[in-house]
This record gives structure tokens, sequence and C-alpha cells, in this order.
């Protein structure tokens, strides 16, 4: 087994990898993974199975590529599904505001301004949904964890690799549920 399967020793306490990880997700977020499934089962899972149904019928398996390529993807499409299926049973959907919205919490908007005038506007969400093009973290993500329950104008201080970052809070807005 020398070197298979080894990974860096890490100890359980102290990786983050061990976490919880919060079973959050906004509503388009859920519609979103609801409509990847349904497309998954509907479109793409049939479509594979009917090519992979052609490629076998045309003889010898083992040389035929088309056969092995499409059973490859029909078997990561079949996990995907049974992925996604278990995981929209787990989540939990917030489709309401906070009761107050002048906090930070889970779906908020929030503008922030570093030390040197620099502003960035993020939004917190669920694990599933997090992008880093649109500056969506997870709401397990450090800053979210430092953001959340802080008001308007509140100083935040994050530990980041290169040292201790502090924002200032300067707007929170939410999307309201039907938007």
């Amino acid at each position: 087994m020398k070197g298979r399967n080894m990974t860096r020793w890490r100890d359980p306490a102290k990786d983050p990898r061990q976490e919880p990880k919060s079973n959050l997700i906004t509503a388009e977020g859920a519609a979103r993974l609801r409509g990847i499934l349904d497309h998954l089962s509907r479109v793409k899972r049939p479509d594979l199975s009917a090519k992979v149904g052609e490629a076998a019928a045309l003889g010898d398996r083992s040389e035929n590529a088309d056969y092995t390529y499409n059973k490859k993807e029909l078997n990561r499409v079949i996990a995907r599904i049974r992925y996604l299926t278990t995981r929209l049973d787990e989540l939990q959907v917030v489709d309401r505001l906070p009761a107050n919205t002048d906090k930070v919490y889970f779906g908020a908007f929030v503008t922030l301004e570093d030390e040197e005038g620099e502003e960035i506007r993020i939004r917190i969400v669920g694990h599933d949904e997090t992008d880093t093009a649109k500056r969506w973290i997870s709401i397990d993500a450090p800053l979210a964890k430092a953001l959340l329950g802080k008001s308007l104008d509140d100083d935040v201080t994050v530990k980041a690799p290169a040292g201790d970052i502090t924002y200032v809070i300067t707007d929170i807005a939410y999307r309201t549920p039907a938007s």
C-alpha cells in the first residue's frame, strides 16, 4: 500500500474539513438544484442510455470507445442524480426574510469597505450555491461567520493568510423572496 491512497495526516480535532457544514440554501439555490436534477433525470440520462445501447449493439465492447465513454458518462450522471436527490432531502430552504433586516443573516447582500477604502459586495449563501465570480460565500466561511449578527457600521476582523483584515459594513440588503 505504499504511496497508494496516502494523504497528509491531519489532526481530526483541528481539521476544518471535519467541521459540520450547515444545510441551509436559498429558495433560488434549491430551485436551481431541482432544475439540474430534473434535466439530468429527464434529458441527459435517457440520452446516454440510448447511446450506450446503440454502442453495445455494435459488437465487441472491449474495443468500442463510444460504449466505454458513454457508459462512464452514464455512471457519472447516475451518481450525480443520486447525490442531488439525497442532498435536496437534507437541505433546509430559507425562503423568508429575517425578522431584523438591519443585521447580517443568511441570504444577506453585504457591502464591506476595507482599510484602503476599497468596497466589495458579497452575499452569504449555502455551501451548495457558493460562486466566487458573483462573490457569493458560504455561511460556513470565516468571513461569513464573522459577519453574522453584525449591524451597519460595525467593524469586522477576519484572520487571513496575509494577516488580519478589518472591514466596515457599509450596507446590508436582502432580496425579497418574490424577486
